[in-house]
């Protein structure tokens, strides 16, 4: 599987101090977006709009969002509604049906499957998995600190 780059704002935060990651590479900061975080879409679902609401202030405190963010933060979104539909659907209804041909595994489990790859691939975009876990805490605001270009 291959690596997906992180956002230069996340190599920042887990490197070296003075543009270095953490490898002590200089790091490229890439094209100057406007750093603002996109309005979420009015079609976003009930779970997927709380689940928006729920991300992107802290991803707004590391300027890790820009408006042309919103189709993939949707996306990530959305992902997660299916995901906690289906397994809602799973812990009422059990991971097994009946069927004609026998006992099968109920299709929310792989729809849960399915959603969860999608999320955490979007999630990993965005610094949301726990491999970065770290890196978003050192960036989070810290009570003020006048020398940390992120807070």
């Amino acid at each position: 599987m291959a690596r997906t780059a992180q956002p230069a704002a996340l190599k920042l935060l887990k490197g070296q101090g003075a543009g270095k990651d953490s490898g002590g590479r200089q790091v490229n900061v890439g094209p100057a977006f406007k750093r603002v975080p996109p309005q979420p879409p009015e079609w976003l679902s009930e779970e997927a709009a709380a689940e928006w609401a729920r991300v992107v202030p802290g991803l707004s405190r590391l300027d890790l969002l820009k408006p042309e963010d919103r189709a993939g933060l949707a996306a990530y979104c959305e992902a997660w509604a299916v995901f906690r539909e289906a397994t809602e659907t799973v812990q009422r209804e059990g991971l097994t049906i009946e069927a004609r041909q026998g006992t099968l595994a109920h299709p929310a489990v792989g729809i849960a499957r399915a959603a969860g790859r999608e999320m955490r691939s979007w999630a990993g975009h965005f610094g949301l998995t726990p491999s970065t876990e770290q890196a978003l805490a050192r960036g989070a605001d810290d009570g003020g600190e006048d020398d940390n270009p992120f807070a």
